[in-house]
């Protein structure tokens, strides 16, 4: 994991409805789809490296202070998902406040044992680029328990945005899975 900032994330230029910002405007810093297609990169790096396409980041007061990529594959450990070890790096290293305050940004939507990990470590938000639903249209094996159901029933108020980026980070997708089969795990 890494903890950096970082500059020149691509613009949106796939024109899919659902790739949008709701923070455009904001002349502060990197708006949320900045933020999910850095995510989109780290899961091309988790793809580069061996593992199944899925990245994700955390930023707190508009900076990034960890980032992730699947390691499922290359380290064997199929709880290796960049949003739970985020969520673990969150709950030792930053103060309740902090983890309150944070975003997790995510190339595709948490499952539910991430999620379930987001809410114990207390993320105040999180937003993703592609529906869990959507993905398993193409694999065939994601647990379509959307992120803010699991959320909602853990009685927590983390703020669930997404899809954001479905085109993007489906192209990724497509290009690992290709056909659909039912033979792959995350």
């Amino acid at each position: 994991m890494s903890a950096s900032e970082h500059g020149g994330m691509s613009d949106p230029t796939d024109g899919d409805p659902t790739d949008r910002d709701p923070t455009d405007g904001d002349e502060a810093g990197p708006t949320d789809r900045e933020y999910v297609d850095r995510a989109i990169e780290l899961a091309e790096e988790a793809v580069e490296a061996g593992n199944t396409p899925f990245g994700a980041l955390l930023v707190l007061d508009g900076e990034i202070v960890a980032e992730e990529h699947n390691e499922t594959l290359t380290e064997d450990d199929l709880s290796a998902h960049p949003e739970l070890a985020l969520a673990r790096w969150a709950g030792r290293e930053l103060d309740v406040d902090e983890r309150a305050r944070c975003t997790m940004y995510a190339s595709t939507e948490p499952c539910p044992m991430c999620a379930t990990g987001i809410h114990y470590a207390g993320i105040g938000r999180v937003v993703f680029g592609v529906a869990g639903e959507t993905l398993d249209a193409l694999t065939g094996d994601v647990v379509t328990i959307p992120c803010a159901e699991v959320i909602r029933r853990g009685g927590g108020d983390t703020e669930v945005e997404g899809p954001i980026a479905e085109a993007a980070a489906m192209t990724l997708h497509e290009s690992v899975y290709g056909e659909p089969s039912r033979d792959r795990t995350r």
